[in-house]
């Protein structure tokens, strides 16, 4: 296995029993559908969190929240999308992000983002001053 995916999926268990400590059961990991794949699905009373692993090398904090793009945002929502249909649920959604940094003796620390993003309404635009949809 590349070192890349052994450091991924290090930070993904990581991030999993950081879950669990905090309250959160894990319903899935690496979930797929079609071409799409969410780290972890997790429930928090009653909200389902979806959750996006971001494994970073020292002093790299600051770009977690903007390595997740927009075009990675719309995975994330259109596989929740399809993740939320398939079981009938009914729960508020969240999009996290957790970024763990891992130093070579094998300490970590890990910071939790919750409600990193927020799905974007059909037909909006963002920065557009008036909320009208645009044409």
């Amino acid at each position: 296995m590349d070192q890349h995916l052994k450091t991924g999926a290090t930070g993904e268990e990581l991030a999993c029993r950081y879950l669990e400590r905090h309250g959160y059961s894990i319903l899935e990991r690496n979930w797929r559908h079609q071409h799409r794949e969410i780290d972890i699905i997790a429930q928090w009373g009653e909200t389902l969190v979806i959750a996006e692993v971001k494994t970073r090398g020292v002093g790299s904090f600051a770009e977690a929240r903007t390595t997740v793009t927009r075009e990675k945002q719309a995975f994330l929502i259109s596989a929740a999308n399809a993740y939320i249909r398939q079981r009938a649920l009914d729960l508020e959604v969240r999009y996290d992000i957790l970024a763990l940094d891992i130093a070579a003796d094998g300490s970590y620390t890990i910071e939790h983002i919750p409600s990193a993003f927020y799905p974007q309404l059909a037909g909006y635009r963002t920065g557009r001053k008036s909320g009208r949809p645009h044409r």
